[in-house]
């Protein structure tokens, strides 16, 4: 059994299912009012190894089985499902310990042979595995040179970025005999809405009720421009938005509207005011917790514009976000709204929009050590049937001054960007990670 392409060849040797580790309680966990604003898709995550310096593949893999059930044990909801809890008539988690399913598998390429460029070919469907049960799904992967790829995919309604990195790392201590640094929260009180509800009319400027198109959507395979697909470029020392900008005017789009969401994390700014323990009790909070503001310009409008007026308008529109008062109205405006679906309001438009993302604020990649080595490089991936367009920034794992940046993007854009800005943004390599 096994996948291969033109690139190399994975065999899978093994699948199981891990459970949480004994005691656990059968139980159903609702959502929080700023899950729902989460639509039901899945998000990636991938980390490489060089070879450990101790130990055989077989000997790291049940290590690492043994410490996932006790892993799942503290993050039970992973290793549970999404499913209709019919006595309140919603989605939850049903904390079932259905378990985790891991899968074992064997590459016959190196570390150094990766195309970390072009994930949609080494990555999805290789390296990370398709989550087709529960709501985490795990493969550990053995290269030929000996080095270890670990993939994971989670349901994005579960766990945001930092929950999922929270899991992760917890994980990895466990994996060293280590207790956790950090034991997540699950109490969905300290999000609950206030009574009365009140919030302000500029929620409406961030998040809308979702509705269905009424045409059916277009078919991407009659035009290969725009097709999503992944790459991952490396910059050495903010040009996108004006990019993008650029790329629509030349192909003929001209002065389309262009939305750029931010995504902003909440749990900084709901633990204000709250005592140590409201802040302890946000910080370990597993779930999501982002509002996602947004601006709009017209394709000529940001052409014209320099790159420090569009910082300026970045930094007017996301102002909203950024304070505490921003997240306790967005928890209140769904509160009314919990039985509908709902969407951050750039993407509620067919127009162009890309949410872009931070990952370099995480520093998380050296807590990410299973106990055979740091991570060489690591980085999210969002599948490429997702019709979302992604953006995210991290840091260069040898270079704190220069950027890694991870794009889920249509193949117009990316070949503009390729054409026009080779220089900035140079497709990531072996030779920039010391691999």
């Amino acid at each position: 059994m096994g996948i291969r392409d033109k690139s190399f060849s994975v065999d899978v040797i093994e699948k199981v299912v891990v459970h949480a580790e004994e005691p656990w309680t059968d139980h159903w966990l609702p959502f929080t009012n700023l899950d729902l604003l989460v639509p039901p898709f899945d998000v990636g995550s991938f980390f490489c190894y060089k070879k450990p310096s101790h130990g055989d593949f077989a000997t790291t893999l049940s290590a690492l089985k043994d410490s996932l059930s006790r892993a799942l044990a503290l993050y039970y909801p992973l290793a549970g499902e999404i499913l209709l809890n019919v006595d309140v008539g919603e989605n939850q988690i049903h904390c079932n310990n259905r378990g985790v399913d891991l899968t074992k598998a064997v590459a016959d390429v190196e570390l150094k042979e990766l195309n970390l460029y072009n994930p949609d070919e080494s990555i999805e469907g290789k390296l990370i595995p398709k989550k087709l049960h529960g709501v985490l799904a795990i493969q550990v992967t053995e290269l030929k040179c000996g080095g270890i790829v670990i993939g994971c995919m989670f349901d994005h309604r579960a766990a945001d970025g930092y929950s999922a990195n929270m899991f992760i790392s917890s994980w990895a201590e466990i994996t060293r005999s280590e207790p956790p640094s950090m034991l997540p929260s699950f109490q969905r009180s300290i999000l609950n809405p206030r009574c009365p509800t009140t919030y302000s009319p500029s929620i409406g400027n961030v998040f809308s009720l979702f509705e269905p198109p009424t045409e059916p959507a277009h078919d991407q395979t009659n035009n290969g421009d725009d097709l999503l697909i992944n790459r991952v470029y490396y910059i050495e020392g903010e040009q996108l938005n004006k990019i993008i900008a650029l790329s629509m005017e030349d192909s003929e789009n001209y002065n389309r509207l262009c939305n750029v969401a931010l995504a902003v994390d909440g749990r900084g700014r709901l633990g204000q005011g709250g005592g140590e323990e409201k802040k302890k009790l946000m910080a370990s909070h597993f779930g999501n917790v982002l509002s996602m503001p947004s601006g709009s310009k017209r394709s000529q409008e940001l052409k014209e514009m320099s790159l420090s007026d569009i910082a300026t308008n970045v930094h007017e529109f996301l102002q909203t976000a950024t304070v505490k008062d921003h997240f306790l109205d967005v928890i209140d405006w769904v509160e009314e709204r919990r039985s509908q679906p709902l969407v951050a309001i750039a993407f509620a438009s067919k127009e162009v929009s890309v949410m872009i993302s931070s990952g370099t604020r995480f520093h998380i990649m050296d807590k990410m050590d299973f106990g055979w080595g740091k991570v060489v490089f690591g980085s999210c991936h969002v599948p490429s049937g997702r019709n979302d367009c992604y953006v995210m920034t991290l840091s260069s794992p040898t270079n704190n001054n220069d950027w890694i940046v991870y794009m889920h993007l249509p193949m117009k854009h990316m070949s503009y960007i390729e054409l026009h800005a080779s220089h900035m943004f140079k497709p990531l390599s072996a030779e920039y990670l010391r691999i």
